[in-house]
């Protein structure tokens, strides 16, 4: 496996719209969406001058991150990191060897993904484009 760089970081917000103008009007960026995204989703993705959507930010949803005091306690507003990575095979393969879960989320939005959590509780994203 190779780690080719930092895909995206994803923000948990109080308040998508105040966060969204935040990296809007402080750092210059555009607020837009990430294609293949389902039209019910509750977020939006920060690009960068070049249309690199960096920062994702994405409504709290209480299912997935529970109570939203808890899951700031826990972990801020950073949800989790996203690294561009190749070898979807080999770390999965890795990854059950070495008995870490996985949650995988293989096609959808035209990636292969796998997550995984470090010891500290990072939840990491393992982004994989087309082998």
């Amino acid at each position: 496996m190779t780690v080719e760089g930092l895909n995206h970081i994803n923000i948990v917000a109080r308040n998508m719209d105040a966060t969204a103008r935040f990296y809007a009007e402080v750092l210059g960026m555009e607020v837009g969406t990430r294609p293949g995204v389902p039209a019910n989703y509750k977020g939006c993705w920060i690009h960068d001058t070049a249309g690199r959507p960096i920062v994702h930010v994405q409504h709290h949803n209480p299912e997935r991150h529970g109570p939203v005091e808890d899951h700031l306690q826990r972990m801020g507003a950073l949800d989790h990191v996203a690294l561009s990575c190749s070898g979807f095979d080999e770390v999965r393969a890795r990854c059950e060897e070495l008995g870490v879960p996985t949650r995988i989320n293989d096609g959808n939005y035209g990636l292969r993904q796998i997550f995984v959590t470090d010891p500290d509780g990072v939840v990491l994203e393992l982004n994989f484009g087309p082998d």
